[in-house]
């Protein structure tokens, strides 16, 4: 279907809706109260993590798109932390702040990795300035290419046709994360995503997949809208347009939480319609990371490694392209096994025999190489305006084909010594005229008992020469 991931940091996203926090109490039960016929829970660690229309935006984040997210909140400190945890990662917020309303709240107490009760704390928004809300949807629709409507009924989305009309006028496609039974609401949407509860809810119940289609067609004639994305469980998904219908079976291994997978899902499609990305390609994508998040526990994200490994059929690989947080954990196993790693860093902007060599150098060294790869921004800013030639995708996924190379990363400082002393791997490796003294995070490494190693390039072989050689040739 795919042979590239898509660069999604073109795309340009609203997600308007319902923003509401997900807190975790996690420990231990090993014990029933005195006091009632309830396990007592040792409470070892508090999370706060980001839900409902919120995830939405932080999936796109995290995949790399530009998004802004609209909601309504209370003046309060859950909404202090939402906004904290949302711009974090790059979501810009643009929150109607309502001083009596009391912010969304979900606790959810865990033990031994199973909810034993939710508790919802939340006031339903129904007074809340809602031309301040339209206002601000409609000043953002100039820079933006789609906006997603993340419906969970708590109030915000009360005037969602009005919204929805203002943003056909202004030429933005619309994606809709439906809730309840009233879908004249949505009506002239491009495209909504209703699981098969919801769907059925609406039209009935259905015996067979025909029959589904037929209602489906039906709803959508109905309402004039042109998409139905269906997700239907350990079914897959499918996609209903009034003269043809794509299905795709389930891609998730071993389903741990569906917590938030339907935020997930919305959210690809939504950098999909945003790229102008066929709906079948953007369904695919969104598909392999519905399998990737029902995984995980609790309300969660995709990253763009784990996306790409899963495109490749390769989801649990332990080589190739990973994220920080991945290689934490993958450090830590390989030093588990006694394994030595070797770890080093640069723009690899193209890559040519002298990398290689230095590169196949670096991994002789010890029993895993990891190398750590500039980010665009920071190649721009070592190497002037013109560089990078290649993007950070193409340039990691040139490395990580390399047999010598076990992981590579991304990073966005100037330099990696933030990376090196939080991972502390074996060794640093660096090529060229340095003293182990002068390499960046070296004494975090040394001081956890590791070492600096210089390696020499090859003669004659250098990124720069190459360009100049083709501007020669033109």
């Amino acid at each position: 279907m795919l042979f590239k991931t898509p660069e999604f940091g073109a795309a340009r996203i609203i997600v308007i809706g319902d923003v509401m926090l997900d807190r975790y109490w996690s420990g231990q039960a090993l014990r029933i109260s005195p006091e009632a016929p309830v396990p007592v829970v040792k409470v070892k660690s508090v999370e706060d993590r980001i839900g409902g229309a919120g995830n939405v935006a932080l999936n796109i984040a995290k995949l790399g798109g530009k998004v802004t997210l609209l909601g309504v909140v209370g003046d309060d400190a859950e909404s202090k932390i939402l906004r904290e945890l949302l711009e974090a990662e790059g979501v810009v917020c643009d929150f109607v702040v309502e001083p009596l309303l009391r912010s969304i709240c979900k606790l959810r107490v865990m033990a031994q990795h199973q909810q034993l009760i939710r508790l919802d704390f939340e006031d339903t928004p129904i007074n809340f300035d809602q031309d301040a809300l339209k206002t601000a949807l409609i000043r953002h629709f100039p820079q933006n290419d789609v906006v997603v409507f993340s419906d969970y009924g708590k109030g915000t989305l009360a005037d969602v046709s009005a919204y929805i009309i203002a943003a056909r006028q202004a030429g933005v496609k619309v994606l809709v994360d439906p809730k309840g039974v009233d879908y004249q609401r949505y009506a002239q949407a491009d495209l909504i995503t209703p699981n098969l509860a919801e769907l059925q809810a609406v039209v009935g119940a259905c015996e067979n997949d025909q029959q589904l289609i037929e209602k489906g067609r039906q709803l959508l004639a109905l309402y004039q809208i042109p998409t139905l994305l269906l997700t239907r469980g350990e079914a897959g998904m499918t996609l209903i347009e009034h003269d043809q219908v794509h299905s795709l079976p389930a891609q998730a291994k071993d389903v741990f939480d569906v917590t938030g997978a339907g935020d997930t899902v919305i959210a690809v499609m939504a950098l999909g319609v945003s790229l102008g990305m066929p709906l079948v390609e953007a369904m695919y994508l969104a598909n392999l990371a519905g399998g990737i998040v029902v995984g995980k526990l609790g309300t969660s994200t995709v990253s763009l490694q784990e996306l790409a490994r899963a495109m490749h059929g390769d989801r649990d690989s332990l080589y190739g392209v990973v994220s920080e947080v991945e290689l934490v954990k993958l450090f830590a196993r390989a030093k588990a096994h006694d394994e030595k790693i070797i770890m080093t860093n640069g723009c690899f902007d193209l890559l040519h025999a002298g990398h290689v060599a230095y590169l196949e150098q670096a991994k002789a060294l010890g029993d895993r190489l990891c190398v750590a790869v500039n980010s665009d921004a920071s190649v721009k800013q070592l190497k002037g305006e013109s560089r990078p030639i290649n993007g950070l995708q193409e340039r990691m996924t040139v490395l990580a084909a390399l047999a010598c190379v076990d992981w590579v990363v991304a990073f966005t400082e100037e330099t990696p010594e933030r990376l090196y002393c939080a991972l502390l791997p074996d060794v640093i490796v660096k090529g060229g005229d340095y003293s182990p003294e002068q390499v960046v995070g070296g004494d975090c490494v040394i001081n956890a008992g590791g070492e600096v190693k210089i390696l020499q390039f090859v003669d004659g072989q250098s990124t720069t020469a190459m360009i100049n050689k083709a501007r020669k040739m033109e």
